[in-house]
């Protein structure tokens, strides 16, 4: 799988090696209270809302480990 900023949040829960990317970048991201609330969202739609703690730099460095995959 190809992923970038604009894969939607959904996709990644979908895969165990993307789950743990994202909460090794954003420790307690999947058990996040209103994670139901952004699983339609892209990364970059996430990252413009500060609770999300996704900075642009954050968001870079997780991209860049997703592409790995």
């Amino acid at each position: 799988m190809n992923y970038s900023e604009q894969t939607i949040l959904r996709v990644l829960l979908d895969d165990p090696r993307a789950v743990a990317i994202l909460e090794r970048h954003l420790p307690g991201a999947t058990a996040h209270p209103q994670l139901n609330l952004a699983l339609d969202m892209s990364l970059r739609e996430i990252a413009w809302y500060p609770e999300s703690g996704l900075t642009p730099a954050k968001l870079a460095a997780l991209v860049t480990d997703l592409k790995e995959l």
